[in-house]
């Protein structure tokens, strides 16, 4: 079965650090959907280094944070925050090679949260680190804390899902 990719709209002009079209030293990570997967390719380059050669692991960590946010922006549509999310580096995560990072809804749990899955894979397929998160929906008495031009922009891209 060969799985068609369709690509996610994102916001443009902000400063996140992962996505953000605005941060000249940010990831400026792009999305689609692949099948269940809500996924982003990305070849990190020296800046993002730990050991020689290899990702820093709060990089494949924001990684992992990234495309599971997505995934719950994707799929719930809703405001929310990261509640707790716990990482297994599998193997070393190198620099200079194409990396594919997937996220997918695993459930809903009572009350406001939602469980994400993440992976980052290397482009024969393995895997080299796993996320698991749990995400909280903000409540309306939360979403003060989303200034008015970003509540509005993500209302409309939402729309555009």
């Amino acid at each position: 079965m060969n799985e068609v990719k369709e690509t996610i709209p994102k916001l443009e002009g902000y400063n996140c650090f992962a996505c953000g079209t605005a941060n000249p030293i940010g990831l400026n990570l792009h999305f689609y959907l692949l099948g269940e997967y809500l996924c982003s390719d990305i070849t990190l380059g020296k800046n993002y280094e730990g050991w020689e050669n290899m990702a820093h692991g709060g990089i494949v960590s924001t990684l992992l944070d990234e495309v599971m946010s997505w995934a719950v922006i994707y799929f719930k549509r809703i405001f929310f925050v990261t509640r707790s999310m716990k990482i297994k580096y599998i193997k070393p995560v190198p620099l200079y090679t194409e990396l594919t990072a997937k996220a997918r809804m695993i459930e809903e749990k009572k009350g406001r949260l939602c469980q994400v899955g993440g992976l980052i894979q290397d482009q024969d397929k393995n895997t080299l680190a796993r996320g698991d998160a749990i995400f909280a929906r903000l409540s309306d008495k939360e979403l003060y804390l989303v200034p008015e031009k970003l509540k509005k922009d993500m209302e409309n891209l939402f729309k555009r899902f």
